[in-house]
């Protein structure tokens, strides 16, 4: 009899470990794979560990933040491509800039049963809630380009280092002032991007740890003043709003001064600054610049934008299928190359190295990629 129990009991056991296997993607039940801790121990990453996959055929879903910009339309079609060659079920969704949006985008992909969710967050900030719903049913939450803040509902997030991209925009603006514009002291300005992207301040905190020494010693002076990121920020991104700033700078700073040079965030802002700064009857100033826009690579090699810093889109992109087919595998989230806290948790983030461009290594930079090599005629 005793004999008999003990078989029985070991068939049960048997089976109640065949049944937990057969589970896809994450536990459903799970909100974090972390042990709990209090708000003085040191906050531990809640990426997610190996599992037992998901099916090939799983729907994957990809928020972005609009289509408004060239990095952002070039995401939206590279996604769907890769996914689909993939074998996986793509839904691909922009949200115009706004949050509601996005947050309502997200909630469809859940209900959808998306197994991953690529986000590209309008604020960082502000999509706590929907991400922690995802978690809680069992989804994969990858950051894409942008931090996730304020968050556990994140596994890990896929960007080019920000702070490095600020410096390379910076030691780009001195050398482009030391090149077009002979010896110092320079006259410049500074320009950040939309306070709610979380890269904004820290290509701005990279640029600035470049920049500030020089401030310091004289070689740079800021005529209008305006050092601080809350001061030199552009709302949205906003092209139209940054020009509209430049030209309140020179018309209330530079009357009777050249504007040497400018820290623009971007490739758009850039354009911004030097149709101003023409329009007023200055000569086109250095000016630093990000994405690598098509306009702003033609303006670089004609020398109207002295610089661009290139973060190509099929590079994030495929580094971020690369995690998804790892997750579809069973095999987790691959290691990080560092970890960032987002305010809640440390998420570990796979960073990329950004190029800076100039029209004397744009040939170069641009080697494998016809369609930006093409502009340089």
């Amino acid at each position: 009899m005793k004999k008999r129990l003990s078989m029985l009991l070991a068939a049960a056991l048997m089976l109640s470990l065949a049944l937990t296997g057969c589970g896809n993607g994450r536990d459903a039940g799970t909100t974090s794979d972390a042990p709990e801790t209090n708000s003085t121990a040191p906050v531990q990453s809640q990426a997610a560990e190996p599992t037992g996959g998901f099916e090939a055929g799983a729907t994957i879903g990809v928020s972005l933040p609009w289509l408004g910009t060239q990095n952002w339309k070039e995401a939206d079609e590279m996604f769907k491509t890769q996914l689909e060659a993939a074998g996986f079920n793509v839904i691909v969704q922009a949200a115009d800039n706004k949050v509601p949006q996005q947050q309502q985008q997200i909630e469809a992909m859940i209900q959808n049963g998306a197994k991953v969710i690529v986000v590209g967050p309008i604020d960082g900030s502000q999509l706590g809630a929907v991400l922690e719903e995802a978690k809680a049913a069992g989804i994969y939450v990858i950051g894409y380009d942008r931090l996730l803040e304020n968050t556990t509902g994140v596994d890990g997030v896929v960007q080019f280092g920000s702070i490095k991209t600020g410096e390379l925009q910076a030691q780009a603006l001195l050398d482009g002032l030391k090149e077009k514009k002979g010896d110092g002291p320079y006259n410049i300005e500074l320009f950040g991007g939309g306070p709610a992207d979380p890269n904004a301040p820290n290509f701005f905190t990279g640029a600035m740890s470049v920049l500030q020494p020089k401030i310091d010693d004289g070689t740079l002076v800021v005529v209008s003043g305006q050092t601080d990121f809350t001061q030199c920020a552009t709302i949205d991104w906003d092209n139209s709003k940054a020009q509209a700033r430049m030209d309140s700078l020179l018309s209330g700073f530079y009357s009777d001064k050249e504007v040497h040079g400018v820290l623009s965030p971007n490739d758009g802002i850039a354009r911004a600054i030097i149709t101003a700064s023409e329009q007023a009857g200055q000569e086109i100033p250095v000016v630093s610049g990000l994405d690598a826009e098509n306009e702003s690579v033609e303006w670089v090699w004609s020398g109207r934008q002295y610089s661009t810093v290139a973060k190509p889109t099929d590079v994030l992109v495929g580094k971020t299928v690369e995690i998804i087919k790892s997750l579809q595998a069973g095999n987790g989230m691959p290691a990080a190359d560092v970890s960032v806290n987002n305010g809640k948790i440390d998420v570990p983030v796979y960073e990329l190295p950004p190029v800076v461009v100039t029209k004397d290594n744009a040939k170069e930079a641009f080697a494998n990629d016809p369609g930006r090599l093409e502009l340089l005629k």
